[in-house]
């Protein structure tokens, strides 16, 4: 949906840990941005999830990926980091959508229920969901750290810098 058709700018914001960023999250930022006129990447602190890379390295990893997407023309798209409630930090941005990924059918009911208690918190917040395609369904952020730890090749999951990223830290981890 273009600004000339509604008159005004869209913005979207495709939140996450990013932890690290895999094909399957370019894919939904590649296709989200046919969906928006602006796109925030909000990367999460979610210390719960004890990430594998810090904050500023998600931020970094997620913006040299983004200068080799193909991402749609005209569409500004900026990464920020968050530590607060989602609904808040959409509001302070100034955007009206969140875009999620769906993997598989198990996916759904959690975002489903996010989705509602974000509708509760702030009324006027639409969620998108972007279904990930056939070659990315399978593909999370964890499975792909798992697979890196224990020496499998990841590269079929992630881009080759993320690939050669991962190999480095559990190299370093276990040296």
């Amino acid at each position: 949906m273009s600004q000339e058709h509604t008159g005004k700018m869209r913005t979207g914001v495709y939140p996450g840990t990013f932890d690290p960023p895999t094909n399957g999250h370019m894919d939904i930022i590649c296709r989200a941005t046919r969906v928006v006129d602006k796109l925030i990447v909000a990367v999460a602190v979610n210390a719960g999830k004890a990430p594998l890379y810090t904050l500023d390295e998600r931020v970094a990893m997620v913006e040299a990926e983004l200068q080799k997407a193909k991402l749609h023309d005209g569409v500004e798209v900026e990464v920020r980091p968050f530590d607060n409630l989602l609904v808040e930090f959409v509001a302070d941005v100034g955007a009206s959508v969140i875009v999620r990924g769906l993997r598989a059918v198990s996916d759904f009911e959690y975002e489903f229920q996010m989705a509602g208690m974000n509708s509760r918190l702030s009324p006027s917040l639409e969620t998108v969901f972007l279904m990930a395609s056939d070659k990315n369904q399978f593909i999370s952020s964890r499975f792909v750290k798992e697979i890196g730890r224990l020496g499998g090749d990841v590269r079929h999951f992630v881009s080759d810098d993320v690939a050669a990223n991962l190999e480095q830290r559990f190299n370093t981890e276990q040296g």
